[in-house]
């Protein structure tokens, strides 16, 4: 793997790692975290790789500022003050703060979130509120979601997975073979429901292709033609960072 650089515009630097295999076409990815990779066969010269770079030049910068603003966006830290921004299947929502002398908690209701709380000065209240009314999001979405696409895959699958969900840095969602478990991030439940089902499915295709080989991508396409732009879609929604 080589690291290169060039130059594109006015005071634009664009670095790329370029990886040789045995590929047809030459291939651009993006990654949330910034970097660049190119891969293309060993034929292809060099000039013709800066050639294809500089001509995807106005994709890339673009894409890596909506990663910028996604970023931004998942760094901001909440008081749990009304006004707030919320995400929650693809969808943000305002957050509307009450005081109750009942149960603390928090509903959705008349397209907002919200919050009841005895204290409105308790933070960690009410971070432990909102955290749980997501978890329990998760677990009611996440099982539609894999009972949903379960149906897809049952011929393939002769059992129907456990799920659970926990918090990632690095993925998505993990397929616990032995343990005949899939496991999701909790960040999922921002994200609208296609993009979940993606992220199911491509969980539940490794139960029968345990890599990322060609009859991986086959049956997850043929189950799922659009899973590449679901993906794509995902990776604006949310970004995740190491």
């Amino acid at each position: 793997m080589d690291t290169h650089k060039l130059e594109v515009g006015k005071d634009q630097l664009i670095e790329f790692e370029l990886i040789r295999k045995d590929v047809k076409n030459i291939n651009l990815t993006v990654r949330p975290d910034f970097s660049i990779t190119v891969s293309a066969n060993s034929k292809v010269s060099l000039d013709k790789i800066y050639e294809f770079v500089d001509s995807k030049s106005s994709w890339i910068l673009k894409r890596i500022g909506r990663f910028s603003q996604t970023k931004r966006d998942n760094d901001e830290k909440h008081e749990f003050v009304s006004g707030e921004s919320y995400k929650f299947l693809g969808n943000q929502y305002r957050l509307e703060l009450n005081l109750t002398s009942s149960i603390e908690r928090v509903l959705m209701d008349e397209g907002k979130l919200k919050l009841y709380v005895r204290n409105k000065y308790k933070i960690t209240t009410k971070a432990r509120l909102m955290d749980e009314w997501y978890r329990g999001q998760a677990k009611l979405m996440f099982n539609e979601s894999l009972e949903k696409m379960y149906e897809l895959i049952k011929d393939h699958i002769m059992f129907l997975p456990t799920l659970d969900f926990k918090l990632m840095k690095k993925r998505w969602g993990s397929c616990l073979r032995s343990k005949h478990v899939i496991l999701l991030n909790l960040e999922l439940i921002k994200a609208p429901k296609y993009c979940i089902d993606y992220v199911v499915l491509h969980e539940l295709v490794h139960f029968v292709h345990k890599n990322h080989d060609s009859k991986f991508y086959e049956l997850l396409t043929v189950l799922m033609p659009d899973w590449k732009q679901r993906k794509e879609i995902l990776d604006q929604e949310i970004v995740l960072y190491v």
